[in-house]
């Protein structure tokens, strides 16, 4: 594990720091009797965020910052859901007695939460803000209801830097990626309960920017190409967003010195090389 530094100097000198939540649907070997039952659900949208974890590591490999992924499946733990929340465990899981549900919180969840408070803890300190991106995927279709969006920002309102870097970013994409419908805190609110929502907790505005970014899952189903085109313009419109500062027409790349791709891994993480960007599939 390799934690040296909090990476990249990003919009208005803060820190950049990237993570993903969902980025898999593996079941540890203890646990896969129990979800035997379940392996379609493992492989549909509850399982995992599809693209997700390809997403994260193309922002990460971009913009040479640290990068912190989990691969465990959610139904086991969810990792974005805050302890004694409702959807924190799949019903099986529920049902296990509370030394094995305590044990799957001390070896999965925690260690995870731990490091994203200090990936974001050492940004700040050495930087003064971090922009912190939480990376997810949403199903183009839930209950019966489609989703029309492409991509979705989620971030608190009451929070200036974060609602001012959305509102840039939405305008980026409208100049690189026109065709591409972004709406903000859509298909889910940016206050719900999340890592973003309790860092948010941990840290002033002024400190602390937290952002998720969602994928529509439906550019994976689709040609390659398709997914690149998305990807790169995810990647351009934060470039563009994150050096437009006071003028929103900026559309100039920030430079790329040579800063450290960091791969930060927790027992159920996955250690990510630094490579250039490549194709995405969510």
């Amino acid at each position: 594990m390799n934690n040296r530094g909090p990476g990249q100097q990003g919009h208005a000198g803060a820190a950049l720091v990237i993570t993903c939540e969902h980025g898999g649907n593996r079941i540890p070997p203890p646990y896969r009797a129990l979800f035997a039952p379940h392996r379609a659900l493992l492989r549909s949208h509850r399982g995992f965020d599809a693209g997700a974890l390809v997403m994260a590591r193309a922002l990460a490999s971009e913009f040479g910052v640290p990068l912190l992924t989990a691969t465990v499946s959610r139904l086991l733990v969810d990792l974005n859901r805050s302890v004694g929340h409702r959807q924190l465990h799949f019903d099986p899981v529920l049902e296990l007695p509370d030394t094995r549900r305590q044990h799957i919180l001390q070896r999965y969840y925690q260690p995870y939460r731990s490091q994203a408070e200090r990936l974001v803890t050492e940004a700040i300190a050495e930087r003064g803000r971090v922009i912190h991106l939480s990376c997810h995927s949403f199903t183009p279709e839930l209950d019966g209801n489609r989703r029309t969006a492409d991509i979705g920002l989620l971030y608190d309102p009451a929070r200036p830097g974060e609602k001012a870097l959305c509102a840039r970013w939405k305008r980026m994409f409208s100049i690189h990626a026109p065709e591409l419908a972004v709406r903000r805190n859509y298909p889910y609110a940016g206050r719900n309960d999340g890592l973003t929502t309790w860092l948010r907790k941990r840290h002033s505005p002024e400190a602390y920017v937290g952002i998720e970014i969602e994928i529509n899952q439906k550019h994976v189903t689709r040609t390659t190409q398709q997914w690149t085109t998305l990807r790169e313009a995810v990647i351009e419109s934060l470039h563009a967003a994150m050096t437009a500062c006071d003028d929103p027409a900026a559309q100039a790349k920030p430079g790329r010195g040579p800063n450290r791709a960091i791969a930060t891994q927790s027992p159920n993480a996955v250690s990510e090389p630094r490579r250039r960007a490549t194709g995405v599939r969510t």
